[in-house]
């Protein structure tokens, strides 16, 4: 009999915490309903490998965007994680937590209780950050976080070129001042990729109390408007896991609200018009989409110190084998180890562009994009106003959901974008880089004018992958709330979503990390525990930022 008091859909990063945090005191039975298959494998546990997996339908779901209107009809690729550990198996390893002012804004817009004040004592519990700033981060989580070595001088000119231009630095982005220049964080651990399967499910799945079944979620089972347990597909039949407690979707942005208007709730049009019964009609679910663009703005390197000199197979497989003996050199990082968040302009009170900075001119999917040698800064903006959303292809739980994220649709997305591009030339023409710096390869010197730069970031803007939103938490009585602020689900009993989809506006930077925080605080929630008593810690706030961008 597949029966638990929890039953858990998705194992990624929210997933993953919620498993080990309702199975921790060992006197309530979780099963972890997962679709993808094992992690294990040189693939996803080497850093360096990165761009494989999310390249590989046998780890991704597959799943891409409608022609984008704004961007030229181009159809973007949304890589989610399907397999243990969801996307955290997938990323790119880089751990923001966000600003202080993303979960203040939360509470502000009706997640009462998900202030910073608030969220901090989780991201904290949730730690191990030994280098970070002592009193602001944890030391003792299934988390462990790690600097970069930063070996390259490519990742001290990126920083010294900021503070040339007149920009902070940071000793921690992710403690008390964001703002800045300085060293990246990575969720990697002893050369290992440290996903939300390696810090929480492996752990979780040693206890008694703690199952993990291999299946494709279809729909929950609710009865009198209660979630009773989840229907899903295994080896060819279709069975139903029981829930004596609670149903939590952990399932990602694109399949917690696909599951939702499965199980009819939803926009009660939409699931009507598919022929699927009306449980709650929440016009929410699906709506709400967001996401990070961003561009590569890419410069030759006068020196070869850059990685494009690795980019053959020959060393290739001597970085390979080194990793696999050793655990150590250039297959233990993602190289993203230098990081900047800057406000883009005067009266912006935190940041809302990001950087992340790489000793190499490439793409994601792993092409180098110049001959010889260079380097990249991804730079785009944080907080978008643009929206899109999530919806049902047909009542058939095979098929993908429709995707519009209707990127660029605002226009004051393309003003921001512009300023990046020009922010980043700014920093790359500073004395530290004269060294480095031949010509531009990427935009290109000759793309200046707004005309220009815009048709470049129409036709080369890129998903950071970051996609959240789509059941947003708010309060009971918004009626474009998903989720209620303890996660539950409005208009049904034991029912919860727990990951990126509840989050009420997208966070600065990485999404990893608020995700892991959203299952490790979703715990107690449904545990009925009295939440971690709130910080009393002030974030650092630029006194010049009514006057000044730096």
């Amino acid at each position: 009999m597949l029966e638990a008091d929890y039953v858990i859909v998705g194992s990624g990063s929210a997933g993953s915490a919620l498993a080990y945090r309702l199975s921790e005191d060992g006197r309530h039975s979780v099963i972890v309903v997962e679709y993808g298959g094992s992690d294990i494998g040189p693939l996803i546990q080497m850093p360096s490998a990165l761009s494989i997996p999310m390249n590989m339908d046998y780890y991704d779901w597959g799943f891409s965007s409608e022609p984008e209107p704004h961007l030229g009809g181009r159809v973007l690729a949304t890589p989610r994680g399907k397999v243990l550990g969801g996307s955290s198996s997938i990323n790119g390893m880089v751990y923001v937590r966000g600003h202080a002012r993303d979960f203040d804004h939360w509470a502000e817009t009706g997640a009462s209780g998900w202030s910073f004040a608030d969220v901090l004592p989780y991201f904290k519990r949730m730690e191990n950050a030994p280098e970070g700033e002592a009193g602001w981060r944890g030391t003792d989580g299934p988390l462990n976080v790690q600097r970069g070595r930063r070996v390259n001088p490519l990742y001290e000119a990126f920083v010294e070129a900021g503070r040339e231009a007149g920009f902070e630095t940071t000793a921690d982005y992710n403690g008390s001042k964001q703002e800045g220049f300085g060293a990246m964080e990575q969720t990697i651990y002893k050369g290992r990729r440290w996903s939300a399967a390696n810090a929480y499910l492996r752990p979780a799945l040693k206890r008694q109390n703690v199952n993990l079944v291999n299946g494709l979620a279809r729909r929950v089972v609710i009865e009198n408007q209660r979630a009773t347990g989840v229907e899903i597909e295994l080896r060819g039949k279709i069975q139903v896991v029981k829930a004596r407690r609670e149903v939590v979707l952990a399932a990602s942005s694109i399949n917690s609200p696909k599951l939702l208007m499965l199980s009819g709730i939803g926009p009660a049009a939409h699931l009507a018009g598919h022929g699927i019964e009306v449980v709650a009609d929440r016009p929410g679910v699906g709506a709400n989409l967001q996401d990070h663009l961003e561009l590569y703005i890419q410069q030759e390197s006068l020196r070869p110190i850059t990685l494009n000199a690795v980019l053959n197979p020959f060393s290739k497989a001597l970085i390979g084998a080194r990793w696999l003996f050793f655990k150590s050199g250039l297959g233990a990082t993602n190289h993203f180890e230098a990081a900047a968040f800057l406000r883009s302009a005067p009266g912006i009170d935190y940041p809302d562009i990001q950087y992340h900075f790489v000793p190499a001119a490439v793409r994601y999917d792993g092409k180098a994009s110049a001959k010889g040698h260079g380097f990249q800064a991804h730079v785009g903006p944080m907080r978008s106003k643009s929206r899109g959303s999530v919806t049902l292809r047909s009542p058939d739980p095979a098929d993908k959901p429709v995707i519009r994220f209707n990127y660029m649709s605002h226009p004051d997305d393309w003003s921001e974008f512009r300023h990046c591009i020009r922010l980043t030339r700014e920093i790359f023409a500073q004395p530290a880089f004269d060294a480095y710096r031949g010509r531009e390869l990427s935009p290109g010197e000759g793309v200046t004018s707004d005309e220009a730069l815009d048709d470049f970031i129409r036709e080369h803007a890129e998903s950071a992958y970051h996609p959240c939103g789509t059941c947003r938490m708010g309060r009971a009585d918004d009626p474009m709330a998903v989720v209620d602020p303890e996660c539950r689900v409005i208009g049904i009993e034991g029912l919860r979503v727990a990951d990126s989809s509840i989050f009420p506006r997208i966070t600065n930077g990485n999404l990893n990390a608020p995700s892991i925080m959203t299952g490790e605080k979703a715990a107690d929630h449904i545990l009925g525990r009295q939440p971690l008593p709130p910080s009393n810690q002030e974030p650092w706030i630029n006194p010049r930022w009514r006057e000044s961008d730096r």
